[in-house]
């Protein structure tokens, strides 16, 4: 690891954010029967989390810190908390727009702290978009928050897990609008922000990339559509006479059966369930979301904010506990690579 707690936003004070950080925490404590959970701090209100401690399987000590400093001492004993200056009022299970002024603080403050070096990464608890977008929240969702407050320069969804990774070109967008904005640039441009955060924060010297194609059978030679030989192709041999091993457009269908996956080290997918649907189908226990080209680490569980089990205790941590740990690898590979490029 970078040697700095991880940052973890509260997400929708409604679902069950508190309830897995809580879990996460109790997990950490325990002897580790795989890698262990690295240090982080809750970015929350401590109030919240002393409530939901005592749903079950939750119960954890809340120790409220000062400074993002303090957490790594403070971690053995209990579960950090940073205090967020707004307030919280959520019932579980029923998100309201009452709270998105202290979920979007979470997020600022988490980001903040990763940018100023005082954690070692952030780590996302998932939102409810709706409230947000109701008080006047103009994103869809984490990741176009994140690549704004980067500075607007492209960055790309992935999901990680252990036997399947996948970058998204186009991510929350009704399907019915996805042909239209596909284009030669902007799926060569996910290629190679793929293609080099896998060099420098996964550790994998040359990675080779997957192109899903956009219709059945990937067109089956125009048959069928124009994206793949329109638009797909062209980027997969840009890149490729960037030195990036790059292939396809291949038929979506028959892309993710295991023979298919050791191919290649991540696939590249044009729309939001061409990806998501395979990855948490393998990997839904352990399925992580990296936001790929921000100039710091984010992470977050692969899963929504489960309203409907918020509130029991149910939620399992797993996911979560994965998103803590790869940021902690993340942070360790980009801290020993040094800046993009380097």
């Amino acid at each position: 690891m970078s040697g700095l707690p991880l940052a973890l936003t509260m997400g929708e004070p409604a679902g069950i954010g508190g309830e897995i950080a809580l879990k996460a925490w109790r997990a950490s404590q325990e002897a580790p029967s795989g890698p262990a959970i690295p240090p982080f701090f809750a970015v929350d209100s401590p109030n919240r989390l002393r409530a939901l401690s005592e749903l079950p399987g939750c119960g954890a000590p809340v120790i409220p810190i000062d400074a993002a400093d303090e957490a790594g001492a403070a971690f053995g004993d209990g579960l950090p908390v940073l205090p967020l200056g707004a307030a919280v009022s959520a019932e579980a299970g029923r998100p309201g727009a009452n709270s998105a002024t202290a979920v979007i603080e979470s997020i600022d403050r988490a980001i903040d702290l990763v940018r100023l070096g005082r954690a070692g990464a952030m780590v996302t608890n998932p939102i409810q978009k709706a409230p947000l977008m109701a008080t006047g929240f103009g994103f869809p969702g984490h990741t176009e928050y994140l690549e704004h407050r980067a500075g607007g320069g492209p960055v790309v969804m992935m999901l990680a897990g252990p036997r399947l990774r996948v970058s998204l070109v186009t991510v929350h967008l009704p399907l019915a609008r996805v042909a239209a904005v596909l284009t030669v640039e902007k799926v060569e441009t996910v290629g190679r922000i793929t293609a080099e955060a896998l060099r420098r924060d996964f550790g994998i010297a040359r990675p080779r990339l997957a192109f899903a194609g956009f219709n059945p059978h990937a067109g089956e030679a125009g048959a069928l559509g124009s994206e793949e030989s329109e638009i797909v192709m062209p980027a997969v041999a840009a890149l490729r006479k960037a030195g990036i091993d790059a292939a396809g457009p291949y038929p979506a269908d028959t892309m993710f059966h295991d023979a298919a996956r050791a191919a290649y080290d991540a696939a590249v997918c044009l729309y939001h369930d061409q990806g998501l649907i395979p990855l948490k189908t393998l990997d839904i226990e352990r399925g992580v979301n990296v936001t790929l080209g921000l100039p710091w680490i984010r992470t977050s569980p692969d899963h929504g904010t489960a309203l409907d089990i918020a509130g029991t205790g149910r939620a399992s941590p797993s996911s979560l506990i994965a998103a803590l740990q790869m940021a902690a690898d993340l942070a360790q590979r980009r801290a020993v690579a040094g800046p993009a490029g380097g």
